[in-house]
């Protein structure tokens, strides 16, 4: 297995085990985070974001495969499943990741994912008749860049 390849099982695990600062200590400090909530993260924020989310989960489980890595870039497929604190609603976010690497070190992340779907579990109602709206995904991105700035300010 390519070093790269066990770079990201080892991101994924420290994951399992809800260990943030075992996931940000696979980042590179000029790392760069995307993913249709948190947009532009970049060094210690992104690595803050996954502290912030393990600090907070409840009822978590993740399951990753098909995990491949070269030199420049690799690429990973993850489902989390959750509750969402705010409305204590379950979510089952299936994840395509792709990476980037720079001195053995994770230096481009992004997750893609469908936010419609997402808020449909985690806002219900809601999230049905309005998730897929730009004001109310551009809220959820407001949402969750300010629980992060609050998260860091603490930290």
């Amino acid at each position: 297995m390519h070093p790269n390849a066990q770079l990201i099982e080892r991101f994924y695990q420290a994951f399992q085990q809800l260990d943030g600062a075992a996931m940000a200590a696979c980042y590179h400090p000029e790392v760069v985070f995307d993913d249709p909530v948190f947009i532009g993260l970049r060094g210690e924020e992104a690595g803050d974001m996954w502290k912030m989310l393990c600090a907070r989960a409840k009822r978590f489980s993740l399951e990753f495969d098909e995990v491949r890595a070269d030199e420049q870039g690799g690429s990973a497929h993850w489902v989390a499943t959750y509750e969402f604190s705010k409305t204590g609603n379950m979510v089952v976010n299936d994840i395509r990741a792709t990476f980037e690497f720079r001195d053995g070190k994770i230096v481009r992340h992004r997750d893609v994912f469908d936010l419609w779907r997402w808020s449909r579990q985690a806002l219900g109602l809601k999230g049905v008749l309005l998730g897929w709206l730009p004001p109310v995904q551009a809220s959820i991105r407001k949402q969750a860049r300010a629980s992060l700035e609050a998260y860091r300010r603490r930290a």
